[in-house]
């Protein structure tokens, strides 16, 4: 049977389910949800699931309340008899607090990630936060296949950028910089960032003046804040450089951090799709669908036996 589709988010804001069902030749089926009065999710699934391979797709940021859909969704499926519960999630939530930094507090992407191993026989996911977690096995039991944006954003900038020079703003941003710069043949410099809170950030700029004759571009996994960017773009002026193009792989933008990007003096910002945003114009669904590919063959992993 062909494999089954089903969007976590309300009007699949991307059309990251079309576009799997297309690439996948996979059907799509609806799922209804509504709110019981007292808060609780009420969901059902309107299509055929037993003995079906099921793709949940859908993106986590703004995480709380879709984990627990997810939860609920993934339950049921496996009740109605799915072969293989699988998560195309291109924004992985919880991944960012993976130790402890304060007394009291706890490793939420370990809980997170043990929570959802156990409803799910596999995930995809795009460029997931990853420091002192090195890779998703070490948090995960489900089989996993993590998709890299890099190409997709060198060959967007390859194709809108004149004379780019790469910018990553911090050390964890350097391993998306040092990819993509190698993919769009072009130099990059990696910054130091000193972050004093959520807020407030303070970036040094090395000695960029040499390199007046191209467009900057600062690059980075998730811009929630947008803070490391404003500080960096303002450095950049200071140094009088061209106002720089920002990309993201991740679109969280907080509040109004989007618009004081902008104002900041950016050129332009652009993200890739893994969140739906304004700011889309890089498409990552193809590489979404390779993943899934290979995860949906007969010999991939299995951990859930269908007994």
């Amino acid at each position: 049977m062909k494999p089954l589709i089903l969007a976590l988010n309300d009007g699949d804001p991307t059309g990251l389910t079309a576009a799997l069902a297309h690439a996948l030749d996979a059907e799509s089926g609806t799922l209804e949800t509504r709110r019981f009065p007292d808060g609780e999710t009420y969901l059902r699934v309107h299509a055929t699931a037993a003995q079906r391979d099921v793709v949940i797709a859908g993106s986590l940021d703004r995480p709380d309340d879709k984990l627990v859909r997810l939860y609920l969704l993934a339950s049921t499926l496996r009740d109605l008899g799915a072969r293989r519960v699988l998560l195309a999630a291109p924004y992985l939530a919880y991944m960012r607090q993976d130790r402890t930094f304060h007394e009291g507090e706890g490793v939420s992407a370990r809980y997170v990630a043990g929570w959802l191993s156990g409803c799910l026989d596999g995930l995809v996911t795009v460029d997931p936060h990853l420091h002192r977690i090195h890779t998703l096995d070490e948090v995960y039991r489900c089989p996993s296949r993590v998709v890299a944006a890099a190409p997709a954003i060198a060959a967007w900038i390859a194709a809108n950028v004149d004379a780019p020079l790469l910018l990553g703003p911090d050390a964890e941003s350097e391993q998306w910089v040092v990819q993509v710069a190698e993919l769009a043949h072009c130099p990059y410099v990696v910054l130091e960032k000193q972050r004093h809170g959520d807020r407030d950030v303070e970036v040094s700029v090395p000695q960029v003046e040499r390199w007046r004759e191209h467009t900057p571009v600062l690059i980075d996994d998730i811009v929630s804040t947008a803070r490391t960017m404003i500080a960096t773009v303002r450095h950049l002026q200071v140094a009088d450089l061209p106002a720089p193009v920002c990309v993201a792989v991740h679109a969280i933008f907080a509040d109004t951090a989007y618009h004081d990007l902008l104002r900041s003096g950016a050129r332009r910002v652009v993200t890739c799709n893994s969140i739906a945003h304004p700011s889309n114009l890089i498409n990552l669904h193809p590489r979404i669908a390779d993943a899934l590919h290979k995860l949906l063959r007969p010999d991939a992993p299995f951990l859930r036996s269908l007994s």
